[in-house]
């Protein structure tokens, strides 16, 4: 069952101190440390929650002290390891001994012929990607993949680089995470990012957390819950899992935090069923109108919804509908919580929602996001101080290479700016986003794989399926900084291209470089490293991604690309050119703290076809199973970013020593038979078919009757890849219907 301490504290401390001493000693570990999310420093590589305006040297968390301890990790993977390990030893270990084997050194080549990687220089090792690049039947044919790490500058190249090579083929990790979030906003309000920044937290009456678990996938956002919780904010939390860092917090900057005082953090906690978010969400509005009809005039923000919006009445009849047991039954939760949130919520002046992939990852997730703005437009809480939309990104510049241009689905005004900055017609036809990517190599319709970053075998759903599709490709080619999967569910031949990493030091042939980031709240800041670079063979991403561009297009080709990889101010002020919002570039990024890009919602200046915000209706998503069905939702571990994974602790959740885990109720594990410990086979259903994985330890957890949890990447073989969210195509990792069977049953 869940440790009741408080999030945080001493612990969190010590945890720091220990990553950093085994991975990177204390001296190198003391110096990348106090670099982190300092102006003159780099980006941390986890989170994309912002940095405050007035920062102390320690200016990180428990979880960013450890992705920078790997990245900036002593342990190295050279030529010696590769001859010693053949690709079919490899992928009998473990995701966790892979990315422990440390840092990339060099470029490495695995022939169609061979089981081993072999040494290969830089110019044979981007000509040979070269070479099938350019003899493929056409550009449609080649998927270049980004992650979320990759910087403006980089991912601005690698989508100009698709673009001159003749497609739109451009899938990202947003495609994975905050997709539904980006679909949902644009249609509403008109910009696919939230509208708040971190002072609006010191200003907000009441916050509302959904679907997120910012102990472990932001810490840092705790700090920002504290200070409002202090001040007097209300805040609710609603999630099917009771995290304990969404229940009390421990500083651990302050005397009273190391010795384990927490503050309390939610004043009301609805452990909604998985799935649930959108009856629940319909039953606080609900009762808020009914507030409405008891204090006329005094709830709702008339004003705003008659001058600023559109479908008010269809909205408001569309509530009406809705019974109440059918909310409750949906939701698992009562009306008189819902009465109490929504309490909550018209008591305050302002009100800011915040959400993270626990709200994206379903099928009706853009759903999920329209209904928060519903109940955002009813007070007028989007374009004033204090209130607005807030998804937390999950990965550093997931957000800014949306920005930059790392789309299947480019605006055409984009396009054309693009296009007429380097003369050329880019390509008009959409590209693949992930699931289309997966099946066009399944398929045989695409036959490269360029990776920029991430762990693209791993992270992506439906597993098996998703390694036959890498490994009927002619070639795949991986931009990384550690050994991951990735490099070896692979293609006849794969290349490893290794980089530097956030925390080093990038020198170009104009000197020192840096590249640039943008967080959670649209805020572009510099990065730079100081480390020694692992290896003298590394390069850094937006060098790889021009010498890749000139070997692929040719000497002819007219971009400068070696002037980019010379000078990232170059690139840029072609940013500043083509895309709105980067105008003086060069100068505003160098100052502490960055600058913020436009959004125009911002000031209530709404950009879709009214030019207002715009109610949405939905119908209740689809809820039933039949019997000895459970709702499954993925997670991460304390111990995980992402799909590295540090350890087998999950210490927040009292799970030791195991991540084959599946977490269910109590009363579900007597009623279904079952008891703790029990090893169990979990099988996924639909349209028929079945997905099964075995050997999974039930855990008895505080979570709704009917759901199940099970971390990830473990459980991410039973995510069918034709299960994705309406509209965004978002892969369901948070809804799941499984059944458990014990496994003594089965002999």
């Amino acid at each position: 069952m869940p440790n009741e301490k408080p999030a945080g504290g001493l612990q969190a401390v010590l945890n720091t101190l220990r990553h950093a001493r085994r991975d990177m000693g204390w001296r190198r570990g003391a110096r990348a440390l106090l670099q982190v999310n300092q102006s003159d420093g780099f980006d941390c590589p986890g989170c994309a929650w912002p940095d405050p305006a007035e920062r102390s040297r320690l200016e990180f968390c428990e979880n960013g002290a450890r992705a920078v301890s790997h990245e900036a990790t002593t342990r190295r993977v050279t030529r010696e390891f590769f001859a010693q390990w053949p690709i079919r030893r490899l992928l009998e270990q473990s995701d966790h001994w892979l990315e422990q084997q440390g840092r990339l050194t060099e470029p490495m080549l695995k022939r169609a012929d061979s089981e081993h990687y072999e040494p290969v220089g830089w110019e044979q090792a981007l000509g040979r990607i070269a070479q099938v690049l350019c003899a493929l039947g056409s550009p449609d044919e080649a998927i270049f993949y980004t992650s979320g790490r990759t910087s403006n500058e980089a991912a601005f190249l690698y989508q100009l680089f698709a673009r001159r090579f003749g497609t739109n083929n451009l899938p990202d990790c947003s495609h994975m995470c905050h997709e539904s979030s980006g679909v949902a906003l644009s249609e509403v309000i008109g910009v696919s990012k939230g509208t708040v920044g971190l002072e609006d937290f010191a200003r907000a009456d009441a916050i509302f957390v959904i679907g997120q678990n910012p102990g472990t996938n932001h810490p840092r956002m705790l700090t920002a819950l504290q200070f409002a919780k202090r001040r007097g904010c209300r805040i609710v939390s609603i999630n099917p899992l009771r995290e304990r860092g969404l229940v009390s917090f421990a500083h651990p900057k302050e005397a009273l935090g190391l010795l384990g005082r927490g503050t309390a953090i939610s004043d009301l906690y609805l452990q909604v069923r998985v799935g649930g978010d959108v009856a629940l969400l319909k039953g606080i509005m609900k009762e808020v109108l009914l507030a409405e009809q008891r204090s006329p005039g005094e709830v709702l923000d008339w004003e705003f919804i008659r001058t600023h919006t559109a479908g008010f009445e269809a909205l408001r009849d569309d509530l009406a509908r809705h019974a109440w047991r059918d909310l409750e039954a949906q939701s698992g939760i009562s009306r008189e919580d819902m009465r109490r949130a929504a309490q909550v919520y018209t008591s305050a002046r302002s009100a800011i929602v915040c959400w993270a992939m626990g709200l994206t990852q379903h099928k009706h997730a853009v759903a999920n996001v329209q209904e928060i703005a519903n109940l955002l437009l009813l007070r007028g809480n989007i374009g004033r101080p204090g209130a607005g939309p807030c998804p937390v990104r999950g990965h550093s510049n997931v957000q800014g290479d949306r920005t930059v241009g790392i789309t299947e689905r480019p605006k055409p005004e984009f396009s054309r700016r693009l296009g007429e900055e380097f003369g050329f017609s880019p390509p008009a036809q959409r590209g693949f986003n992930i699931v289309e990517a997966i099946r066009a190599m399944a398929e045989g319709r695409a036959k490269a794989f360029v990776g920029l970053g991430g762990n693209f075998a791993v992270a992506t759903p439906d597993s098996a399926y998703t390694a036959g599709a890498l490994r009927r490709c002619q070639l795949t080619a991986q931009v990384s900084t550690t050994l991951n999967r990735s490099h070896l569910v692979i293609g006849s031949e794969a290349i490893i291209l290794p980089c530097l990493g956030r925390s080093e030091r990038d020198e170009q042939a104009s000197g020192r470089q840096f590249v640039s980031v943008e967080d959670s709240m649209s805020v572009v800041h510099r990065s730079q490293g100081g480390l020694s670079p692992a290896s003298a063979q590394l390069r850094s991403e937006p060098a790889i991604v021009a010498g890749l561009a000139r070997a692929v297009l040719g000497d002819d080709d007219a971009v400068p690309w070696e002037a980019f990889a010379a000078d990232y101010d170059r690139i840029r002020e072609r940013i500043e050119r083509v895309i709105d919002g980067f105008e003086d570039y060069n100068r505003r990024v160098r100052e502490p703290g960055g600058f913020v890009l436009p959004n125009r919602a911002r000031t209530r200046n709404f950009e879709t076809p009214s030019g207002k915000a715009h109610f949405s209706v939905h119908p209740l998503p689809e809820a039933s199973l039949g019997p000895g069905r459970f709702w499954l939702t993925t997670l991460r571990s304390h111990d995980q970013f992402n799909t590295t994974v540090y350890g087998f602790d999950d210490r927040y959740r009292g799970i030791h020593g195991d991540r084959r885990v599946v977490l269910l109720h109590p009363d579900d594990l007597a009623s279904a038979g079952l008891r703790e410990g029990q090893q169990v086979e979990l099988t996924s259903h639909f349209e028929g078919q079945t997905r099964t994985l075995r050997g999974f330890r039930v855990v008895p957890y505080d979570l709704p009757r009917g759901c199940a949890a099970s971390y990830f990447p473990e459980a991410n073989p039973l995510v069918p890849i034709g299960s994705v969210a309406d509209r965004s195509f978002t892969p369901t990792y948070k809804s799941i219907p499984i059944s458990i069977t014990a496994m003594e049953t089965l002999k």
